[in-house]
């Protein structure tokens, strides 16, 4: 492994910050703690090709985007490539370039990261996902390294972040099926480590109680990703407890669920998505389904970081995007 900013840091006398302020040339550093940097960087060989190219100059406008799929997963799932879009128009309209990652897994994302880090290859950098006691985070807290992240933290107050109301909208989600006369309604859901997946689940269990229901853990499902064949594997387990509707966390679990309804040969089972992708549309029943503007979410994480990087004053910590209930057939 190459030198860190953590051993430029204890070389020069100064802290991880200062390391990381001086590679993009921060206007608060003194010239004479600049050259002190650079002098620890040159004797223990640190990375020099963009970082050093980056000292005389203002630094990167790169953004590292931290992608926790494999390619294949990735666009097989429209929320990335939508947030991904945002992204990209808000970077390009502001100057900045991306650079992606794919990872199987968060120790890789770490590993992409510290590369980032050290390489110089980039200024700031946006994770898609929040995870609990994520290891990202610290990592680059630890580094005082600029990121924004789309997902609710668990520390809101100390990094920049853009989410949804998860919990609200799951919450809409759940009393519009009661409403419609659904009792036993299954929680399809996602990793369960990650925050939206968490943030769904206390909105499904709140309506079940607001509505005097009791919570049923046999009717709670949450699978190791958002994929089709997870819907699958998720729904044959809640169709065999009897439930007469699925809310999912994500509508590519939705298709795999409704593909097992179908099989089964079952009728008047609701099933609810999110992210509202095009293919919902199309399905018969046609799916309802959550909008979160997941294009609105990139934007706003792209903006958050550019913000921080440029010294903006006043700019805001975090973004809250509107999340809007499509209803269609596969609720009625």
């Amino acid at each position: 492994m190459g030198v860190t900013i953590k051993e430029v840091a204890l070389a020069a006398g100064v802290s991880a910050a200062t390391v990381s302020r001086v590679l993009h040339d921060n206007s608060r550093i003194s010239d004479k703690t600049k050259e002190k940097v650079k002098e620890a960087m040159r004797q223990l060989n640190y990375v020099p090709n963009v970082a050093a190219s980056s000292l005389a100059g203002k630094g990167p406008r790169t953004l590292g985007i931290v992608l926790p799929n494999n390619p294949d997963e990735l666009f097989q799932n429209p929320f990335f490539i939508n947030a991904m879009r945002g992204l990209s128009i808000y970077a390009q309209e502001h100057g900045y370039f991306l650079l992606y990652s794919f990872s199987q897994d968060e120790l890789e994302e770490v590993n992409f990261i510290e590369k980032y880090l050290r390489s110089g290859w980039v200024s700031g950098v946006v994770l898609l996902t929040a995870r609990e006691d994520d290891h990202c985070v610290s990592f680059l807290k630890e580094n005082d390294f600029p990121f924004a992240m789309i997902g609710r933290p668990e520390e809101p107050g100390s990094t920049l972040w853009v989410d949804n109301d998860n919990f609200h909208a799951m919450y809409q989600v759940v009393n519009h099926l009661l409403d419609r006369g659904y009792r036993r309604i299954g929680f399809l859901g996602g990793p369960a480590s990650f925050r939206v997946t968490k943030d769904r689940l206390m909105g499904y269990r709140q309506a079940l109680m607001g509505r005097g229901l009791p919570i049923d853990e046999s009717l709670i499902y949450q699978g190791q990703n958002f994929s089709i064949d997870q819907g699958r594997i998720g729904g044959k387990v809640l169709l065999k407890t009897g439930v007469d509707a699925l809310a999912s966390t994500d509508d590519q679990l939705a298709f795999g669920a409704m593909e097992v309804v179908k099989e089964e040969g079952l009728e008047n089972i609701g099933v609810t998505g999110f992210n509202n992708t095009s293919r919902g549309l199309y399905q018969s029943p046609s799916l309802t389904t959550v909008d979160v503007n997941a294009d609105l979410l990139g934007s706003r994480a792209a903006e958050l970081v550019i913000s921080a990087l440029e010294e903006k004053e006043d700019a805001p910590d975090h973004y809250i995007v509107e999340t809007n209930l499509i209803v269609r057939d596969s609720s009625h």
